[in-house]
């Protein structure tokens, strides 16, 4: 990546940090290992306000590439052909099929890699079909290269919805935090509100709480040819589990998802038939604060209502979710809109031993941003976020069992 002056642009980007008392949920990484806490995404990546304003803009531009594509699955239909972003953003160049990744670099709680590093890995890992390795096509590249959500959208096939999302809210923790103790010296109200509600989410049991469900849904997809099986199945565990997503409507998210996606109604994906589906999982971090009609002391330091998880069942409502990035909290700050981590299936039971793979930015090798990298995180990593972000989901989405996409075992950096 070039380098170039960015002392200026920095501190304004990164000022909040120390305006807003940053401070870590219990699920994140102060005290649970490598000890680090992440200020802006900027300023942790080396971006100028500019380049934060470019990525943004080029995220809405996949989010509407995603939904006109109507998300071919992986190796199947033409390239998206997105015309190049202002920034420059260009597709990866292929990979020779049997070329070995090198090791990633490795440092704390993550290891990281240029994109084509990356794809190297990718075609020997988790590019598998029906147990034959797949070069990565360049639909594939083309999705990969928008940075973090291209990593989540190049192994889901289509672009993620977020429909199916999970997250944990200790409502005691946050009205005992309200009712005895109080804004820090020099910290508005509001400030304070929204530190708390950030720091009442245990992303460790968001995350739990997605697996647990993940878990329920493939062993009601197992041997369900058709949907009704499946809904039948899957109610079924649900009502034997105590669970209460079984109240949830028969035509909620949660019940609709295996229909509504893509691959299941591809001959080579599900082809209907949900025995040939499974559920992978996916996390989201973004900011609470995007209502624009509401108060501008919560789109700066956050909504303390918004985005709360459904007690009962853990749900999530995404549909409020616009992809806003928060409102700078002083002059000449960009903030960046939402970050993505591909988990897989990853069967490893201790959370924090678990690797989520994103990327920093979208991949501009010729210009002033540079290329994209790519990072695998140990959970303890992935879920401390950034002062950019307050909420942090955990979402289930459909891809074909006979693809690799997310395999049980992932070995980070690649040794």
């Amino acid at each position: 990546m070039r380098k170039r002056p960015k002392l200026l642009a920095l501190t304004a980007v990164g000022a909040v940090v120390c305006t807003t008392g940053f401070l870590p949920s219990v699920s994140q990484a102060a005290g649970r290992g490598d000890g680090e806490k992440k200020g802006s995404y900027a300023a942790t990546h080396g971006l100028t306000a500019e380049d934060v304003g470019n990525i943004n803009a080029l995220n809405e531009r996949a989010l509407a590439a995603g939904r006109s594509s109507a998300a071919p699955s992986p190796g199947a239909g033409p390239s998206l052909r997105a015309p190049l972003f202002s920034g420059g953003r260009e597709i990866p160049p292929a990979e020779p099929l049997d070329r070995m990744p090198d090791a990633y670099q490795a440092y704390g709680g993550r290891a990281s890699t240029v994109v084509n590093n990356y794809i190297r890995k990718w075609q020997q890992v988790y590019s598998h079909r029906d147990g034959r390795k797949q070069q990565m096509t360049e639909e594939q590249r083309d999705k990969l290269s928008y940075g973090c959500v291209g990593v989540t959208w190049a192994n889901t096939g289509p672009y993620p919805t977020n429909d199916v999302a999970f997250a944990f809210f200790d409502e005691n923790r946050y009205r005992n935090a309200l009712r005895n103790s109080g804004p820090r010296p020099g910290e508005t109200r509001a400030e304070f509100e929204g530190r708390i509600a950030k720091d009442s989410f245990d992303e460790t049991k968001g995350f739990q709480r997605a697996r647990d469900v993940a878990s329920v849904v493939n062993k009601a997809l197992e041997n369900a040819h058709d949907e009704g099986a499946y809904l039948d199945n899957l109610k079924k565990e649900l009502r034997n589990g105590n669970d209460a997503l079984a109240d949830e409507d028969s035509r909620s998210n949660f019940f609709s998802a295996l229909r509504n996606t893509p691959s299941f109604k591809e001959r080579n994906g599900g082809n209907h038939d949900p025995s040939k589906m499974k559920a992978v999982i996916y996390s989201k971090h973004f900011w609470s604060g995007q209502d624009q009609r509401g108060s501008a002391d919560k789109r700066k330091y956050g909504d303390p209502e918004a985005f709360r998880p459904d007690p009962r069942t853990g749900l999530v409502d995404m549909s409020r979710d616009r992809n806003v990035p928060r409102s700078p909290t002083s002059p000449g700050e960009r903030w960046v809109n939402f970050d993505y981590g591909w988990f897989g299936a990853q069967t490893e039971a201790d959370a924090d031993k678990t690797v989520w793979t994103h990327g920093d930015h979208y991949h501009a090798p010729n210009s002033d941003l540079g290329p994209m990298h790519v990072y695998e995180s140990k959970f303890p990593n992935w879920s401390a976020g950034y002062s950019d972000f307050d909420r942090g989901t955990y979402a289930i989405t459909f891809i074909p069992k006979s693809w690799n996409t997310a395999p049980a075992k992932v070995t980070q950096g690649w040794p």
